[in-house]
């Protein structure tokens, strides 16, 4: 290099080439203006990595507070120590590094001064990454502390998009792992996608589009999209015309593994119940590098195990409602009554639940729990359950204890189907003026559970052959509900049943048995 280029040299800012990256941004602090004009055309040629540099300039400690405000990725602060102030430039690095809590940016302090070098206890507490004589920084040297201070820049930068990323991943898992259904799971796995992706992969502010999808052979359904995918919600994946989609799921097919393009990414979703699912996404502003995929490659893991999680879950679930089911069917022919009448009862309780105005969700305890009703009669014995003609006194009372012993049987308990079917169970048989059994509870101090079920109970029961009585025509139980209304039955549900009677009689025809409703 000649002795030219190794002086100080003076220029305006360089225009950089509109096929360069985006620029490194570069804060001048100097209350010169020939320090900035040198400093830029010393410059004017450098790139790094592929990037060249966008020069910001202020003249004094509080022009570069307030441009470091607007330029919150500035790269590097070349910054004056004595300015407005002894103390301006070290004023500036306070308000960085305390006052903002901006520890990326790099910061060399330069002085036309000797002897104004800052305590070595001050470089330390606010970083301050090197410190140069303005003398000393020739061409040369400006270019090699600039490739040093932008190196540590980058670095610092990729460990902390990595570090989010990596926290992004950690979070999403434990979200997703809360979802009970699978358009749920897939809706929020879109949404952690897209918030990785706008980490590690997009500009900010990009819209990127996805979808996720699962099925088996040829058939996959688009279970939740976003972007200018979302009105294929529900449809078939061939409903989709993209050919740079289905290029990368056949190519992520091909080879049963994920594909990453400059601006798509698919994922192949590894489960062991054998169903196809993929995650696509387009929008990406670069392909993604090794950490990215990495990154990526975690969620995918966390995902498929997310999903079998649910799949488990919903199998020990069914598990559990079928074993109700099966026991509720087990009392009702114990007892010479048919098991399609737990279901029936199950759901003329939910729907009479839903038009109370109780949420869907508990609503579904109710229809889960009520096959349960009368589970106590397992302690009655076989002489009275099967009895075809009247009780008598002796035999009712040892009938009405089927409430208590169903109660005492759930009681203890923690799972919420089992509680509510201990409270439904104990309360079934209560009336809402008070001479009902067990406990000769009314009006509202029966549980809301017991006066649904008892309800639904007694509707279905009348229409229903038994050991001991005929079938009821509709017109009749009608007429028996309505002049039950506020003596066995609460008035408001009565008034339900009533104005949903098609839907409750459609319930029955649904369920099997020949019923007179």
């Amino acid at each position: 290099m000649s002795d030219q280029n190794e002086k100080i040299l003076f220029s305006d800012d360089p225009e950089p080439s509109p096929n360069q990256g985006a620029p490194w941004k570069v804060l001048l602090v100097d209350d010169e203006q020939a320090i900035h004009d040198v400093t830029s055309l010393a410059l004017t040629d450098f790139t790094f990595d592929d990037r060249p540099l966008e020069f910001i300039s202020a003249y004094s400690g509080a022009q570069a507070m307030t441009a470091i405000q607007e330029h919150q990725d500035t790269a590097l602060i070349l910054l004056d120590v004595v300015m407005e102030s002894e103390t301006a430039g070290l004023d500036v690095a306070r308000f960085i590094r305390e006052d903002l809590g901006n520890t990326t940016v790099r910061i060399v302090l330069r002085t036309g001064q000797p002897g104004q070098a800052p305590e070595r206890d001050v470089i330390a507490r606010y970083d301050i990454n090197d410190y140069k004589e303005k003398t000393e920084l020739t061409s040369r040297k400006l270019t090699t502390l600039l490739y040093a201070s932008l190196r540590s820049y980058r670095d610092i930068i990729e460990l902390e998009r990595n570090r989010r990323g990596l926290e992004a991943v950690i979070e999403a898992s434990a979200r997703m792992f809360e979802m009970h259904t699978k358009e749920n799971l897939a809706e929020l796995v879109l949404q952690e996608l897209d918030g990785l992706v706008q980490t590690q992969c997009t500009r900010p502010g990009s819209n990127t589009s996805a979808f996720a999808a699962q099925g088996q052979g040829q058939s996959l359904q688009i279970v939740a999209a976003t972007g200018c995918y979302e009105p294929y919600a529900g449809r078939d994946l061939t409903d989709i015309q993209d050919p740079a989609m289905i290029k990368d799921l056949a190519a992520a097919l091909t080879c049963s593994r994920s594909e990453m393009t400059s601006t798509d990414y698919t994922a192949v979703i590894k489960c062991r119940d054998g169903l196809k699912r993929f995650l696509h996404l387009k929008g990406l502003c670069r392909e993604p590098g090794e950490l990215d995929r990495s990154l990526l490659s975690l969620f995918e893991r966390n995902v498929a195990i997310a999903c079998e999680n649910m799949d488990l879950v919903h199998e020990i679930e069914q598990t559990q409602i079928e074993m109700v089911d099966i026991l509720g069917e087990t009392i009702e022919t114990r007892s010479l009554e048919t098991g399609h009448h737990v279901q029936r009862v199950a759901e003329i309780s939910q729907l009479l639940a839903l038009e109370y105005g109780l949420g869907e969700e508990e609503a579904e305890v109710i229809r889960l729990a009520s096959p349960l009703h009368d589970i106590g009669k397992i302690g009655i014995p076989d002489a009275i359950l099967s009895k075809p003609g009247k009780l008598d006194d002796a035999e009712w009372e040892i009938m009405k204890t089927h409430a208590r012993l169903g109660y005492d049987i759930l009681k203890t308990s923690s799972r919420r189907v089992l509680q509510a079917g201990a409270i439904i169970a104990r309360d079934h048989h209560e009336k809402w003026d008070g001479s009902g059994y067990p406990a000769g509870l009314g009006g509202e101090d029966i549980h809301l559970y017991g006066r649904l079920t008892a309800v639904a109970d007694v509707f279905e029961a009348l229409g229903a052959e038994r050991c001991y009585k005929d079938p009821w025509p509709l017109d009749k139980i009608i007429d028996f509900m309505r002049e039950q209304r506020g003596r066995h039955f609460e008035p408001r549900l009565i008034d339900i049943l009533l104005q949903n009677i098609d839907k409750i009689t459609a319930i029955i025809e649904t369920n099997g048995e020949t019923s007179s409703v």
